[in-house]
Formats: structure tokens, C-alpha cells, sequence
């Protein structure tokens, strides 16, 4: 699978194909985590909240990569058998079940929290940047990596036809990366460092559909949506901020 080999992603093209395509439960994870962190300073020895860390993949990256110490949050997944996964790649990583609004750790307990292709299903929400952000120490770190369209479903006037047919109505949680930056930066609980459309996202998008479905022998869901799509208007927002203090 060279598909999953690429130059602009030196990090991620290091691990297995076929281990990854076996933690799939969206797009390449380390090409969005690996594009997210070049917006981070993340050092070893860290204090890591991987929010929404599903089968692990992230979790691995952040590991290796920066040295960090991880603590890997997902509802849907067994802790059991994420710690399974972190296992069979050499990590100590520490694995909770956890909905993103009942977080069992200390206030001010993380350096740095990252969440990958999940954040749209519950930060777009008013408060919850005030929530998540409780967790930081002063000046520590968030970023997420969140699907997107290139413009505000409002600006449009409605979701387009090709996206909706997949995802219905929650396509209203694909914001811009300029709609990002405006929610975080009025609340003057953080300090937005990036907020950008990621050029290649959905390209990207589109080959780990392809991948996916060359693999599984069946067509990724998210491929008619994609091929129709073209690049008009999916891909993803990219953000990062820090907590002032």
C-alpha cells in the first residue's frame, strides 16, 4: 500500500500500512495528527491528553514520535483492548473510557491535549472550550483536526446534496477554520497560534477511502461523497491555541 507512503508525511509513513487501515475509524489519523503537531511544540516528558483517541493510532504516534506521556480518552472504545494495541507497539500508554464531558482526570493536570477527527461532535458546543481547557496547565497546549468545508454550511444556505446524503444534518459541525478562530478567540480563554484549511485534506481524504476500499473489498462509505466532491468544499480545519498563564 505506497498510497500510505508520502513524502510530505516523513512521521507517519513509518508505521505499518496494514496496522494502521486496522485502527481505521476515519481518515489517516497520523496525516492529520502529523500536520496538527507541526503547529505544536510537543516535548518529551509531557503531560498528553489524546481526546477521542479511538483504536489507538494517535495515541502510538504521540508516543513515539515526541516522547510524550499519553493518556488515551475514547467512549466507544475498550480500554482493555486499547491498551492491547499500545502493547504490540512497544508503548506505555494509559487507556480510560470517557465521554468528552465527564473527564476523570485533574484540573490543570495536562501540558498538551489533542484530539483527532472527533472534536466536531461535541466542541462546537458554546461552553465546552471552557470545559476541555480546565484540564491545561497555564500555557499548555490544545490542537485539534476536525472535518471541514471550505465554506459556512449558513453561508451556503444549505448542506450540499453529496455530503448530506451521507451525513445529514451533522454536517453543520463542519466549520471553517476561520469559524474556529472566532469561537475560541471571543472567549478569551485561549490564544489562538494557527487556525488554517488543511491544502491536502481532502485529497488525503480521498486516498485512505480508496485505500480502504481496495483492502476491505468493499467501497469505503465516504468515496461517492468524495469522488463527487472534487475538492469544492470538503477537508480539514486545522487548529491550535494556548492557554494563557
Amino acid at each position: 500500500m505506497a498510497e500510505l507512503g508520502r513524502d510530505e508525511y516523513p512521521l507517519a509513513s513509518k508505521y505499518d500500512a496494514d496496522w494502521l487501515l486496522d485502527c481505521d475509524m476515519g481518515p489517516n489519523p497520523l496525516w492529520l495528527l502529523e500536520d496538527l503537531a507541526r503547529d505544536l511544540d510537543l516535548r518529551p516528558g509531557m503531560k498528553v491528553l489524546d481526546l477521542g483517541s479511538g483504536k489507538g493510532a494517535t495515541s502510538v504516534f504521540l508516543a513515539k514520535e515526541f516522547g510524550v506521556q499519553v493518556w488515551a480518552a475514547d467512549l466507544w472504545i475498550d480500554p482493555t483492548d486499547a491498551a492491547a494495541n499500545f502493547a504490540s507497539q512497544g508503548v506505555e500508554v494509559t487507556a480510560i473510557k470517557a465521554e468528552a464531558h465527564a473527564l476523570p482526570f485533574a484540573r490543570e493536570f495536562f501540558d498538551a491535549i489533542v484530539c483527532i477527527d472527533a472534536y466536531e461532535y461535541f466542541g462546537t458546543a458554546d461552553n465546552y472550550l471552557a470545559y476541555i481547557t480546565g484540564f491545561l496547565k497555564p500555557g499548555g497546549q490544545f490542537g485539534i483536526a476536525t472535518p471541514a468545508l471550505t465554506r459556512e454550511v449558513r453561508e451556503l444556505g444549505e448542506i450540499p446534496a453529496h455530503i448530506k446524503k451521507l451525513v445529514g444534518w451533522e454536517a453543520i459541525a463542519w466549520h471553517t477554520a476561520d469559524w474556529w478562530r472566532f469561537h475560541w478567540e471571543i472567549t478569551e480563554l485561549v490564544e489562538v497560534t494557527s487556525a488554517r484549511l488543511q491544502e491536502s485534506g481532502w485529497r488525503d481524504w480521498l486516498t485512505w477511502a480508496q485505500v480502504s476500499s481496495e483492502r476491505n473489498g468493499s467501497p469505503d462509505p465516504s468515496l461517492e461523497m468524495l469522488a463527487a466532491d472534487q475538492g469544492e468544499y470538503l477537508t480539514f480545519a486545522l487548529v491550535t491555541a494556548r492557554k494563557p498563564g
